[in-house]
């Protein structure tokens, strides 16, 4: 098999609950730990220690995946996780429509494959399953995310100045806030 990442087939995505993301926390840590180290702005800076990125799964989003109002798809390559995204829909009873995007990584190894966008994919579908007609999220400006996310149809209703600190420098990134009307 080639080693281009561009020819390699695409991964199994699937829905893992609580106890299938704990029994993959070392791979899940070591995805965010490589995407946080290539510069992605997910909500952590350097230095950003394995620990911290185990932390996160484990004391974070396990438990909102026991809470029943939040789905993780994973994407499986040779059962290795090398892809996420999060579809939260634990919203107010005025919008109980809505659902929110949050997450979305790839490990750096396996971009260029598609993962990202057969991820948002199968967030927008459970999400139409789920009676969910709107999707939000938001992303670093200017990220190469910006323009997948425009590409699957999601519009920009804003941007936000300073929002976030880059992962590895000083620096206040805006964050631009993006929506996607879905048809059920």
């Amino acid at each position: 098999m080639s080693s281009n990442p561009s020819t390699k087939p695409a991964p199994e995505i699937t829905p893992l609950d609580a106890g299938q993301v704990t029994a993959r926390l070392d791979q899940f840590a070591d995805m965010l730990h490589a995407c946080v180290h290539d510069g992605a702005s997910i909500g952590f800076i350097e230095p950003f220690p394995i620990s911290e990125a185990a932390a996160f799964w484990r004391d974070k989003t396990i438990p909102a995946l026991k809470g029943g109002k939040r789905i993780l798809f994973a994407a499986l390559d040779d059962d290795r996780v090398v892809g996420t995204v999060q579809l939260d829909y634990d919203t107010m009873p005025n919008q109980a429509h809505r659902g929110d995007i949050s997450k979305l990584m790839v490990r750096p190894d396996c971009r260029r494959r598609g993962i990202a966008r057969l991820l948002m994919a199968a967030a927008e579908t459970r999400a139409r399953d789920l009676g969910r007609t709107l999707l939000t999220l938001d992303t670093r400006t200017g990220d190469s995310a910006e323009v997948l996310y425009s590409s699957l149809g999601f519009e920009t209703t804003g941007i936000i100045p300073d929002f976030a600190r880059d992962p590895d420098s000083e620096k206040l990134s805006a964050t631009t806030v993006m929506y996607k009307r879905i048809i059920r």
